[in-house]
């Protein structure tokens, strides 16, 4: 994109801003490493000279250019973290664990039986297999104690594994592994889809798209490079930038709110990686308390558990972070629109107020998200008369509780901090080139 260009689309679309913005930026190495980033983002909106003409003006203040090149740094320094912790393709298992291959069956018919050897009443199924060799046929299927097996009914979906079964022996052919759950789960994908389009329209589409990136990250560089036995910690860092990027730059384009979100998330999990390293040690939390941590040591030796404590609280944080972030960021954009003379103390105070309330409801968020999902282990050990005490001291409950702290502070050093930059950063910007609404729909970004 070359001067010339932008120059005449700014005369034509925004005369107001010729005034204080007409000669050539002398900074051709940011704008150029500000374009890769922008190979992020989709290009071809209604309003893209608009969107040149703010990106111009940015890079012609002092903290645009300043904000803009940190920015930069953190992307290539992103980049390089994936490139040197990308796990090989080639990488191998441990040979102790034996992948199961799930096949579809459906129950045809379901009895309750007694035991053999017992009292009980014990469940078994016919079903027939809907995949592999034995397609079509049907098999019994022998689940075990009514009070502990899946109560099914005729026409259920399930799936089964194949048991290899020695010449001679009498085994039964198929065993029970679980329901099938695939189908409603893509029905409530599609339902979600359609809503988030259907109101946020092109910006839903390309927060859909985030989304989906920012899943094949975690698929695709997280998980195998964690089960490679690289810092886990680190590994987290780096993935959680790569799926800021994703996100925000695919839903808000590259923008002032963007920079300084990007500026703001970056820092906070910083914060939340430090914090959590100390927290951890001082409590001596090393993930080692459940049965997934120890199916996980047994499965993926090389792993460090305490690290994966570590890097499931950054991630946790991210969430929420982003959130956050974006909102501040835009609120300043919208106070500077609605009150062109405001300076940057004037925003930041105007815009921290209304993030205040925001701050505490995202913080009871993020504490209800932790209670729920130990809401089960908390039944439990509190039917098994654990004392509230205990119950703060065993590592199932002290690993939320923590997590839940981490985030939060995070959390509330995110919301002054980005506040801060964006209002630096906006203050010196014309108002004519700020993105229209606040900067909240992604096509006036570009």
């Amino acid at each position: 994109m070359s001067p010339a260009p932008i120059a005449r689309s700014r005369t034509s679309q925004t005369p107001r801003c010729t005034n204080g913005s007409s000669k050539t930026s002398n900074t051709p190495t940011i704008v150029a490493g500000m374009r890769t980033v922008l190979a992020l983002c989709r290009g071809g909106s209604t309003d893209r000279e608009d969107g040149s003409v703010s990106r111009r003006l940015l890079l012609h203040t002092r903290p645009g250019r300043l904000m803009a090149g940190a920015v930069l740094v953190l992307f290539l320094a992103t980049l390089v973290g994936l490139v040197a912790l990308w796990a090989p393709d080639d990488r191998g298992g441990d040979p102790r664990v034996q992948r199961v291959t799930t096949l579809a069956a459906e129950v045809v018919s379901v009895r309750e039986e007694a035991c053999p050897g017992t009292r009980q009443a014990c469940r078994s199924i016919v079903a027939r297999v809907d995949e592999g060799p034995d397609r079509g046929e049907r098999t019994r299927i022998t689940l075990g104690p009514v009070e502990v097996t899946p109560d099914l009914d005729p026409g259920d979906g399930i799936r089964v594994s194949r048991a290899e079964i020695p010449e001679g022996a009498t085994a039964e052919a198929y065993a029970y592994v679980d329901r099938e759950r695939r189908g409603p789960q893509l029905w409530l994908a599609i339902v979600f889809a359609v809503l988030l389009v259907g109101m946020a329209r092109v910006q839903g589409l390309w927060a859909l798209l985030g989304f989906a990136a920012s899943l094949a990250l975690v698929v695709e560089f997280l998980v195998p490079a964690m089960l490679e036995g690289t810092a886990p910690l680190l590994v987290a860092l780096v993935g959680a930038l790569a799926v800021m990027f994703l996100t925000v730059l695919l839903t808000y384009g590259l923008a002032a709110q963007s920079l300084a979100a990007i500026l703001g998330i970056a820092a906070s999990l910083a914060v939340a990686a430090l914090l959590g390293q100390l927290l951890v040690d001082l409590t001596g939390l090393d993930g080692r308390g459940g049965d997934t941590a120890n199916a996980l040591a047994f499965a993926a030796g090389g792993v460090s558990l305490q690290g994966i404590v570590l890097a499931g609280m950054v991630l946790g944080a991210l969430g929420v972070l982003a959130d956050t972030a974006v909102t501040q960021a835009s609120a300043v954009l919208a106070l500077r629109r609605a009150n062109p003379d405001l300076t940057a103390r004037g925003l930041y105070a105007g815009a921290f107020s209304v993030g205040r309330d925001h701050l505490v409801a995202t913080t009871h968020t993020l504490v209800l998200a932790y209670v729920g999902a130990s809401l089960p282990l908390l039944l439990l050990l509190d039917a098994g008369g654990v004392s509230g005490a205990d119950l703060l001291n065993s590592p199932e409950i002290a690993e939320p509780v923590v997590a839940t702290l981490v985030g939060s502070i995070a959390l509330l050093l995110s919301v002054p901090l980005t506040t801060a930059l964006s209002s630096v950063l906006v203050a010196r910007m014309p108002v004519d080139a700020l993105p229209a609404g606040g900067g909240h729909h992604h096509h006036h970004a570009h």
